[in-house]
């Protein structure tokens, strides 16, 4: 029975090995606060460019151990604590970390949780007659009244902030009224990418700081382009309009005569012979 065991265990470090080999990238996901359906979800929806897998973390630096022509995979060793999910693919970090946050949902918070984002109870009817959860709010800082016959909030109020640990008191409370503060799905705690650690922290990536960031460079590759008169398909309207302008400038200023110039020269003739006419006395 226990080469039995002993068998499987190296079954499954060589087929771990395998993925190691036949893949890029290799994340390590928490599974903590992660649903069932969620997963099931996501591995439809990776399944074309990832696989991932639930396995011991002991197999899995076993498997790390062994393998060759891995640049830094050793280091991988740091993240196995607690339960993780091990995706093996050659999508883009953050690429992959964008699926990863659009499939997170919104869950109820137990005692002991950490909020994951300032929790705040807004103002108005909670929907819930008058009863033990006035005490209840109260206990946590929410104010309330009496309004036809149902328990109203005064006034939105922040309960929790990020990273306070949810009390026993409060997710009772929060739950009644129907307030999801946490949020709940896979988190890469680390990225390995052809010989690159890249940590959770810098897996971060705001879409929209990345839009705005994208736009700056434009208009400043856009501005340095046309100081610099160099011709781009992007740019070559301006240079051209920018030309014209300066050439018509010049033209008038120089008193050269051409078919763009000639009414603002002769028009400026005119009003020079008026002035030095007024200064010819009679």
């Amino acid at each position: 029975m226990q080469r039995q065991v002993l068998l499987e265990k190296a079954e499954k470090i060589k087929e771990v090995e395998g993925l190691i080999q036949k893949y890029t990238s290799i994340g390590i996901a928490s599974l903590h606060k992660v649903r069932a359906s969620q997963l099931q979800a996501l591995r439809r929806k990776l399944e074309e460019s990832a696989h991932l897998r639930v396995i011991k973390n002991a197999l899995v630096e076993r498997a790390i151990v062994g393998s060759e022509g891995k640049p830094n995979v050793e280091k991988l060793t740091d993240y196995l604590k607690g339960p993780n999910l091990f995706l093996f693919t050659n999508l883009n970090p953050f690429k992959l970390v964008l699926i990863l946050e659009r499939s997170k949902v919104r869950g109820f918070a137990k005692a002991g949780d950490v909020a994951t984002e300032d929790v705040a109870v807004p103002a108005g009817n909670t929907g819930l007659a008058p009863g033990p959860i006035i005490s209840q709010l109260g206990s946590v800082g929410v104010r309330t009244r009496i309004e036809s016959g149902g328990v109203w909030v005064n006034k939105d109020t922040v309960v929790a902030r990020k990273g306070d640990v949810i009390s026993q008191t409060l997710a009772p409370v929060l739950s009644k009224l129907g307030v999801k503060p946490i949020e709940m799905g896979l988190s890469l705690k680390v990225f390995y990418d052809s010989g690159l650690i890249i940590p959770e922290e810098d897996l971060q990536l705001s879409l929209e700081e990345y839009r705005q960031n994208v736009g700056e460079a434009y208009v400043k590759a856009l501005n340095l382009s046309l100081s610099a008169a160099y011709p781009t398909a992007e740019n070559i309207s301006m240079l051209i309009q920018i030309a014209a302008s300066e050439a018509y400038n010049l033209g008038v200023n120089a008193s050269i005569p051409s078919r763009e110039t000639i009414r603002d020269l002769v028009r400026k003739a005119y009003l020079e012979a008026t002035a030095l006419s007024s200064k010819i006395p009679d």
